[in-house]
């Protein structure tokens, strides 16, 4: 009996391939969902900890120059729910920076992104929940009310 050497994959092989591709598929798609998530977070936290830190840098240097008074407003009078913008990098001059670098808002529905939604309110939209934050001058403070969307505090997963 002669055997003869075969060059192709059979349909079973093939078929084969096939569904452990798509059980791969099918367990990695989730968790670049949240990857993506996590992401969102940490920029969060960082922008927040970031835009805190430039408020107190900024009294310290005007505590220094004999004001005592916090910093009016944290962007140059940027309209409300306005994308492509810079945020947070001046307050009208180049003497009173926040950042050094401003972050640049997304579109209001936009996940991951700031939005400025008040004369001292700004959004940070993650998963899907826009979570708002103040900026109090008299207290210097800027942070977040509770935002619990279906037993999920957001604000506290961007402040804690």
């Amino acid at each position: 009996m002669l055997y003869v050497k075969r060059k192709a994959f059979t349909m079973i092989e093939l078929v084969f391939v096939i569904v452990i591709l798509g059980i791969l598929a099918a367990v990695a798609v989730p968790r670049f969902t949240a990857t993506r998530d996590d992401a969102q977070v940490s920029k969060g936290r960082s922008d927040i900890s970031a835009i805190r830190s430039g408020i107190v840098t900024e009294r310290q240097g005007r505590l220094f120059r004999g004001q005592n008074m916090f910093i009016s407003r944290l962007d140059a009078n940027v309209a409300t729910n306005t994308a492509g913008v810079m945020l947070f990098d001046n307050n009208g001059s180049a003497a009173n920076t926040i950042l050094q670098y401003g972050i640049a808002t997304g579109a209001v529905n936009e996940n991951g992104h700031w939005i400025k939604t008040g004369p001292a309110t700004y959004d940070y939209r993650i998963m899907g929940v826009s979570v708002r934050f103040s900026y109090v001058q008299g207290t210097g403070t800027f942070d977040c009310a509770a935002t619990v969307v279906n037993n999920v505090d957001y604000c506290a997963i961007l402040t804690d």
